[in-house]
């Protein structure tokens, strides 16, 4: 049997406008766990698509030879009959049914026309301890935190006989302690013999499990390079074309008069009233000045981001808010607005971005009583200031008209900055404003981020990397549930002491 299970070959796929793929071609060693690495927009799912049948042959040019046979999969079933199953980074599970349900869904285990469900669910069962996962198989997926419904989506693909498994971004949404485990789930399928495509931007995890990797750059191939070869520096140049010795782009700060200050900020559980989330948090914020906010999972970042921003989260909210030294009250999100306050949420796809709209429409959103006169939107002007915008912020589109749910995910948070930007607000929370972007887009959001602060702004940068908060950041608090425990000069900053105050304990006062 040949060591090597697929071979795509001058595989070309061309949408209205935009070239995907050219000339790519991959080559994938049985029983290998096999990276493809790229800026957003590279092209790594549409060739993945292509692989499995979503876009079937005869939509793109080239030839899949899989096994020794070259294949034209006209759908996803005939892929998935050859052993080659994709689970995508925008998991596929039907929330109120069962996790056995799930797994089985389109492949029911009936006999005479009826489903035989103790045959299902111990099925079910048996697959899920194969994947490490502790719950019963007649729990429903909607009960399942994002890690576990990964982990139901690998159990799904192992009912199928899979010999070729590809996950697209299978880590982007998962936690440390979550990631770590679906890793070594995948090095166990390793060894089984089942062969792993995996399209991540986490460069330490590519690093740490692949055997191989492939770049992928402008819809080409660029190399395929043993990982015991790489360093994340070359994977890095070789997604951008050029050498990023530093991935942050250089910035001295003009810091002014102070913007915003929180006062005392303390915000309830909408489920839990007794509880809170964030308990009396003070801090401020500079015109011209980048703020980090650091914690882990379930420190109150988020949920003190959008509660400042028109209390859009919790319950029972007390506290201050300053701005340019006088009291403002934000009670809903239009007065936020009003009062220069904006909030790039960290979930762009569900909250920030209408997905089946246009650039034009989603740039305009927050902010269309500017263009609009005696009740109607001047399409013209609102047309202007989108191709303004498109122009400014480097959005890689055919036109404004371009449908913003088929946008790479670097151009949607582009889209998103855009739609915040045109408010012209003086403060500016960022929400992760960097998750799932490729290192080619994230430095274009610090520099997007910079040019910003230079304009006068007040940002607070919201992240999960340290590495990001200290690449750009100026100052940067620490919050440890609901509190923050440390304000560090960039300076003085070190990831060791962040996580430091991160951790620590905050003795609990009763309310």
């Amino acid at each position: 049997m040949s060591d090597t299970i697929l071979r795509m070959r001058g595989i070309t796929k061309t949408f209205p406008g935009v070239k995907a793929l050219q000339d790519v071609n991959l080559e994938v060693r049985r029983g290998e766990i096999h990276s493809i690495c790229g800026e957003n927009g590279a092209g790594k799912s549409t060739l993945m698509k292509v692989l499995s049948g979503v876009y079937p042959h005869g939509t793109y040019e080239g030839d899949i030879e899989y096994e020794g046979d070259i294949c034209r999969f006209s759908g996803i079933r005939d892929s998935e009959h050859r052993g080659i199953v994709i689970i995508h980074q925008e998991l596929a599970l039907a929330s109120n049914l069962s996790i056995a349900e799930n797994i089985f869904l389109g492949n029911e285990q009936a006999k005479r026309g009826w489903i035989d469900w103790n045959k299902t669910n111990a099925a079910a069962d048996a697959l899920l301890r194969r994947v490490g996962l502790g719950e019963r198989s007649v729990t429903p997926v909607i009960e399942l935190g994002v890690g576990k419904q990964q982990l139901v989506e690998i159990a799904k693909a192992l009912s199928k006989e899979v010999k070729l498994l590809i996950l697209d971004e299978p880590t982007a949404a998962l936690n440390d302690e979550d990631s770590a485990h679906l890793l070594d789930l995948l090095r166990g399928l390793r060894d089984e013999g089942i062969t792993c495509v995996i399209i991540s931007h986490k460069l330490n995890e590519v690093m740490g499990i692949s055997d191989r990797v492939t770049i992928l750059r402008d819809g080409k191939t660029i190399w395929t390079e043993d990982t015991a070869n790489l360093t994340e520096e070359k994977i890095i140049s070789g997604m951008v074309g050029r050498d990023m010795d530093h991935r942050y782009p250089e910035h001295t700060p003009t810091i002014g008069a102070e913007a915003l200050r929180i006062e005392n900020w303390t915000v309830y559980s909408p489920t839990q009233p007794d509880r809170a989330l964030v308990r009396d948090v003070n801090l401020t914020l500079r015109r011209g000045e980048i703020v980090g906010l650091a914690g882990l999972m379930g420190a109150g970042r988020t949920e003190l981001a959008m509660s400042v921003f028109g209390r859009s989260y919790g319950l029972n909210i007390s506290g201050r808010l300053i701005k340019d030294g006088k009291e403002i009250k934000a009670r809903s999100v239009r007065e936020a607005i009003n009062h220069g306050i904006a909030y790039a949420t960290e979930d762009r796809k569900r909250y920030g971005l209408n997905l089946i709209e246009d650039i034009k429409r989603n740039v305009s959103a927050a902010g269309l009583s500017k263009l609009a006169s005696g009740g109607w939107v001047d399409g013209n002007e609102e047309r202007r200031v989108a191709d303004e915008y498109r122009a400014s912020m480097n959005i890689k589109a055919p036109s404004v008209e371009a449908v913003v749910g088929k946008l790479s995910g670097g151009n949607q948070q582009k889209v998103v900055l855009s739609k915040w930007i045109f408010t012209d607000p003086d403060v500016l929370i960022l929400d992760e404003p960097t998750r799932g972007i490729d290192v080619g887009a994230k430095y274009e959001i610090y520099t997007i981020i910079n040019r910003l602060a230079d304009e006068g702004k007040a940002i607070l940068v919201i992240s999960s990397e340290l590495p990001e908060l200290l690449g750009i950041c100026d100052r940067i608090y620490t919050l440890s549930a609901g509190r923050i425990t440390g304000e560090v000069p960039r300076a003085e900053a070190t990831q060791e002491s962040l996580m430091t105050l991160m951790t620590k304990e905050v003795q609990e006062v009763a309310p």
